[in-house]
């Protein structure tokens, strides 16, 4: 990337249900394969190159990240911002685009993210609803969601709430807030009469880790919570996973610009 001097910070939407995660796959659509080939049909050539802020799972949206594209020559990308977004097709959506210097670090200058969890345990679910929230069965109350949820607050080691790989050490992360709450931010004819939202701010977090923090705060018990964080090595039962679907990140705040 030496050789591309010119750095552009763009804000990004996306609806995640249509791919199988940010990062390229062979034969799979991905939100980073669908940039590469618009931008790639826009600028006419290949000479570029892109990172995103955030690498998230199959299914999981997007609704305020950032993308940095590198380019060998000096160019107006307001004027052509349309242009993309009429070829992303609407499922991936540019917002803004600023030049930015070439030595910003976008993965670096990450200072916190902000997820959200819509879900619903109505039993007159309609399929329809299932684009933005997930059903689900014998939860908690609200109040013991809201409990449970206030005990991920704070710097803990979260291996026994993530999907640990043989590589990674360092497991401790810090959560700044979460919460649970009804919420009809996707209100729609097709809605439930009840819909809840597990928000959780972060300076980063682990794969797979808001998901099972959610199935946590669904069917645990708080003593099955701190139990975990308190001695995460414990002979513990994996924590399962909760759906992609309903996850999005809400919200991504930069550092250093």
């Amino acid at each position: 990337m030496r050789t591309r001097p010119y750095s552009y910070l763009f804000s990004i939407s996306y609806f995640g249900a249509r791919f199988k995660g940010w990062a390229k796959q062979a034969g799979q659509p991905t939100v980073e394969g669908k940039l590469e080939r618009v931008f790639r049909f826009v600028l006419g050539h290949d000479d570029f190159s892109l990172i995103g802020s955030s690498r998230t799972d199959s299914g999981v949206s997007c609704r305020a990240g950032f993308l940095q594209v590198f380019l060998r020559e000096k160019l107006e990308f307001e004027p052509l911002l349309a242009l993309l977004n009429q070829n992303l097709g609407g499922e991936i959506r540019l917002n803004t685009v600023q030049e930015i210097r070439r030595d910003f670090n976008l993965i670096q200058s990450v200072k916190q993210k902000t997820y959200r969890y819509f879900f619903s345990d109505s039993e007159s679910f309609h399929p329809f609803a299932s684009a933005f929230l997930t059903i689900v069965n014998g939860i908690n109350s609200l109040d013991q969601m809201q409990e449970n949820a206030e005990l991920f607050i704070g710097k803990y080691d979260f291996k026994a709430f993530c999907k640990a790989s043989g590589t990674k050490i360092d497991f401790v992360r810090e959560v700044l807030s979460a919460r649970v709450f009804e919420s009809d931010i996707f209100s729609t004819e097709f809605s439930p009469a009840k819909s809840y939202c597990f928000e959780v701010t972060g300076t980063g977090f682990l794969y797979h880790q808001v998901r099972k923090m959610i199935y946590a705060i669904w069917y645990f018990s708080p003593d099955q919570i701190k139990e975990r964080l308190e001695n995460p090595e414990g002979p513990w039962e994996p924590v399962p996973t909760a759906s992609a679907n309903g996850l999005v990140l809400w919200e991504t705040v930069l550092d250093n610009l």
